[in-house]
Order: structure tokens, then sequence, then C-alpha cells
């Protein structure tokens, strides 16, 4: 067996034609044009690649695309201050805080500041309660998790009756939410993580496998169930020596080469999960641009 490549390049680009055309339609039926925030403090070096990627794939949408960088020292205030503008502000209908936050500042703090119905990262407790009930017209999902489930709808379809799922991971950007999309689809989800006990084992009873660890090759060939669907989140880079000295490469949670022997489909890495997390960050604020303007949330 040899799996079957998940292209995220190609979903994630069928994704944002989408966005903007539902862009182009809203404005011209309405006057609105989605509107989108990136926030970023300090000088991070990939932080800066992730927020100028944001912002320039918000304005290929046709969106209204804004960002604001702070030094990393500005005071805890005159960030929240920010918050409260751009909350205020109805030209803007998303607004994303880059994390991670330079020390001194309370990143909980900062998020929960932002108004939910703003929230396209979907890390508001209001929108991770919305999502944890089952009110998913209502929530804003984590753009991440939000990506995997097309990427699985793509293979498996919209109901996921009958599958067994296990997410490795438990944090609050993919683990749990992930965890949460996969019920509400109908699969039997287990939660694990790296204190679970014979890890490998209870991979195996997985229909499909959501590796989102952030250690490279963490889970090898003997954590999948042949035939599986993989969903490989994690994006690590590690040296790359046959490149030449000092140079790198990006791999994912899963030892892909070996798991592709055994799963019936696996996303890459890069090109898999990656691309859509940006484009569901443009669904969610062409989402939110639409509950603005009083019309019908758009389905990706």
């Amino acid at each position: 067996m040899q799996a079957s490549r998940i292209d995220g390049k190609a979903t994630a680009a069928a994704v944002l034609q989408t966005a903007k055309a539902g862009g182009e339609a809203l404005r011209a039926k309405t006057g609105v044009q989605p509107g989108l925030a990136v926030v970023i403090v300090g000088e991070d070096p990939a932080s800066q690649v992730y927020v100028a990627n944001k912002g320039r794939t918000a304005e290929a949408c046709g969106f209204h695309s804004v960002t604001h960088r702070l030094p990393a020292d500005v005071p805890q205030a005159e960030l929240l201050a920010l918050i409260d503008r751009l909350n205020a502000d109805p030209a803007i209908h998303g607004i994303l805080q880059q994390l991670p936050l330079p020390k001194g500042l309370d990143a909980d703090a900062v998020i929960g500041r932002i108004d939910p119905d703003k929230d396209v990262d979907g890390l508001t407790l209001v929108n991770a309660g919305r999502l944890a009930s089952g009110q998913t017209d209502e929530a804003f999902v984590p753009c991440t998790p939000a990506g995997c489930m097309v990427l699985l709808r793509s293979v498996l379809g919209d109901d996921l009756s009958g599958k067994r799922a296990v997410v490795v991971g438990r944090s609050n950007l993919v683990g749990k939410p992930m965890a949460q999309l996969l019920l509400l689809a109908n699969a039997t989800v287990t939660v694990a993580h790296s204190r679970t006990k014979d890890l490998p084992a209870l991979c195996r009873e997985a229909d499909i496998l959501v590796a989102a660890i952030g250690r490279p090759h963490f889970l090898r060939a003997d954590s999948v169930k042949p035939g599986a669907v993989v969903i490989d989140v994690g994006i690590n880079r590690v040296p790359a020596p046959e490149k030449g000295e000092g140079r790198t490469r990006l791999v994912g949670d899963v030892a892909s080469e070996e798991i592709a022997t055994v799963a019936s489909a696996l996303t890459p890495v890069p090109g898999g999960v990656g691309p859509m997390t940006i484009a569901m960050l443009m669904a969610n604020t062409l989402a939110s641009a639409c509950r603005a303007a009083g019309e019908p949330r758009p389905r990706f």
C-alpha cells in the first residue's frame, strides 16, 4: 500500500477562491468589505513571516487588510487599548493577535479582550464554549483544526459515523477543538498525548489519526492502523546536512515515508495542513463580515 497524498495547497486555493468570490458578492450586495486586522508585538522572525503572509492573502482575497506592529516593550494597557479600538471599528470584522507575545505581556488577557464576534482565530473562551456545546453556526473554530476537517471531508465525506479517531495532542489551539469537530461529525474520539501509556497501540485503533504534538517524527509506522487516514499537523524544523552546513528542512510529527506504506491517505509536510490555516482565517473573516451585514454565513 502507498498512501495517497492529501493536497493541502490545492484545497486551500479552492477555499481562498470561494472566500474571494464571497467577499465580492457581499460587497456588491451590501457595500460591506471584509476587514482583517493583525496585531504583532516584537520582532520574532517567524511571526513576521506569518503576519506578512496573512496580510498578502487577505489583500489577494480583496479584503480590507491592516497590520499593527508594536514594539516588544509596549505596555499591556496600550495593547489592550488597541484591541478595544479594533473591536469598535465597523470596518474590521476579524482581529488576530499574533502569538507568542513577548515576556511581560499577558496573552490570555489580550485574547480575552477580543470581541468574540471578531475572534477569527477562535481562541476566546466564548468561542471555545460555543464549539464545545455544538453551536457551530455561532462559533469561530480555530483555523488549523477547521482546515484539518476540510481535508478529512475531502477524503471521507461529511459524516464520520462508525469511524474511530485518535487525536495526539491536547492544546487549546489544535488538539481540543479538533476532537470537538470530530465528535460533531459523529466519530468516536480519543484524545492522547505524550504521556499516554502504550500510545502506539492506542493509535493503531484509529481509522483517523491526527498528530498535533509538536515533535518531529514522533509517530512511526507501528502507530498506524492499515488503511487509516493520517492528518499531520506538525511543522518542525530539523537539521538538513545533506543540503549543506547549517541548512534545515521542515518535517511533520509523523515519519511520513514509513507511514505512507501503511496509511491510505496522508497529509504531507510541507503542503498539507499548513496552507489550510491561512485559508480558513480568510473563511472566518468572511463569515464575520457576513454576520455583521446580516447575511447568511458561508460554508466551506
